[in-house]
């Protein structure tokens, strides 16, 4: 079970929050979610424990939550962490709930990745939204300079975890 946490313009598109969202079971924790207009409109989410930010096709948006899965595991590969552990959160992922956000921290940094993202897609530095997904992933990130600094680092650090406790 996943908990993804939305914003307003988010849940207006994707559904209804849940009041009381039973807990994640991921190791990543919650996942907040928004809505980045343009064309096409993308669904950037973060992931609460370690920032990192995915970014995705957002239409349809009622589907958004169910592909998110697909999507963290395809970014997960892509920073080279164990199939154990990616296999676990897609499993984990398979189910989902809606909630409101709850971290202004990390509303914080939704807004700070989704400029970013807009900086980096006008100046033609990422491809395709897995490629802006792994480049945000690099970016410091205020809430984690006393332990990784970077989401990158500390997705790393939270694999390592789940592998040595499994």
């Amino acid at each position: 079970m996943v908990v993804i946490r939305g914003t307003k313009k988010f849940l207006d598109r994707v559904g209804a929050p849940t009041a009381s969202p039973p807990p994640s079971t991921t190791a990543l924790g919650d996942w907040y979610g928004t809505v980045l207009f343009g064309r096409p409109q993308v669904g950037l989410f973060v992931s609460e424990r370690t920032l990192l930010p995915v970014l995705m096709q957002f239409a349809p948006g009622a589907t958004a939550p169910s592909r998110l899965s697909a999507q963290v595991a395809t970014v997960l590969e892509l920073h080279a962490l164990a199939g154990a552990f990616v296999n676990h959160e897609l499993e984990a992922m398979a189910q989902t709930a809606l909630a409101k956000t709850a971290s202004r921290s990390v509303i914080g940094m939704l807004t700070e990745f989704a400029a970013l993202s807009g900086v980096y897609r006008q100046a033609g530095d990422a491809n395709s939204l897995i490629g802006l997904s792994l480049r945000l992933a690099d970016t410091p990130c205020g809430p984690l300079y006393k332990t990784h600094i970077t989401p990158r680092r500390a997705v790393a650090a939270v694999a390592d975890e789940w592998i040595f406790a499994h």
